[in-house]
């Protein structure tokens, strides 16, 4: 058996913060000599001294910063529990699930995942990003964005254009070819595909084109010269900025748009504050 309690700690934290025994005591609602008797029987479980008077205030020795601190940790991880064991009582939604298109900035996604969890600290987040419209993956989301407006799991609105645009790296040999540059000189080079999501007609692709199944690959593919390719402006922003990556003056098509599209699930009828704050969050401007 334990020595100590976490009521003993927790009210030596009060003590603490509240700077005395008897604020203690009026705030967790007990008798000072309760505060008194669990902190003296605290002291003497450990064989050490926690506290000592400095002037009509009661602060922590040494050791007794040294032990609460170590403990802290796990008064707030039981508070969390405690919490969580209500919400789940009073049918508080305690998991949601997101599907988010991999070409979605990550910037602005981080941002929103932590403006979320900063209102429903008890809600968890279960992210999964996917490659265009990935169905086992969106089958079971509540929330989703995608690129398709409406599918067989809800109906959604437009969030957003996701720009591509036409690049190489500035040592490639399309840089040196004559602008604009016609399709009769790309198809001299490998386009860098992401998974399916160029669109172009089979009939008018490229002799060659390898493809790859992140964005993250597909880049150092271009940066690495493996050939040219159509790529997500944000996530190429700073190789852009700093002329590793360089814009090819095509003829035509030297920029493209991706539209994306905020859908919620069709069986969550009404929405629950959760989903309503995610919802809000992601139409948001920056």
């Amino acid at each position: 058996m334990h020595k100590t309690t976490l009521e003993q700690w927790a009210l030596l934290e009060q003590v603490v913060e509240m700077g005395s025994f008897a604020r203690a005591a009026e705030a967790t609602h007990r008798s000072q000599s309760s505060v008194s008797y669990n902190l003296a029987l605290l002291q003497e479980r450990l064989g050490v001294a926690l506290l000592h008077p400095e002037g009509r205030k009661a602060v922590l020795t040494p050791a007794g910063e040294l032990l609460l601190a170590q403990v802290r940790p796990l008064l707030k991880a039981f508070h969390y529990v405690e919490a969580r064991a209500t919400s789940l009582q009073n049918g508080v939604r305690t998991r949601l699930d997101l599907v988010v298109d991999s070409i979605f900035p990550r910037g602005r996604l981080f941002a929103i995942l932590r403006r979320f969890q900063q209102l429903h600290p008890l809600t968890q987040v279960h992210l999964t990003e996917v490659l265009e419209n990935d169905e086992p993956a969106i089958a079971d989301a509540d929330v989703m964005v995608l690129t398709r407006r409406q599918d067989m799991t809800g109906r959604g609105e437009w969030l957003m254009n996701i720009d591509f645009v036409a690049v190489a790296h500035r040592d490639h040999p399309l840089h040196e070819a004559t602008a604009p540059i016609g399709d009769d000189e790309l198809a001299r080079y490998p386009l860098i595909r992401i998974a399916d999501r160029d669109t172009q007609p089979l009939q008018d692709a490229p002799a060659e084109s390898w493809t790859f199944s992140t964005i993250e690959a597909a880049v150092e593919a271009v940066m690495y010269q493996v050939g040219y390719g159509w790529l997500p402006e944000e996530r190429i922003a700073r190789p852009l900025a700093e002329g590793a990556l360089i814009a090819l003056p095509l003829s035509h098509g030297a920029r493209r748009a991706t539209p994306l599209h905020l859908i919620v699930k069709k069986d969550l009828t009404p929405l629950d504050e959760q989903v309503e704050t995610l919802l809000r969050l992601f139409k948001e401007r920056e």
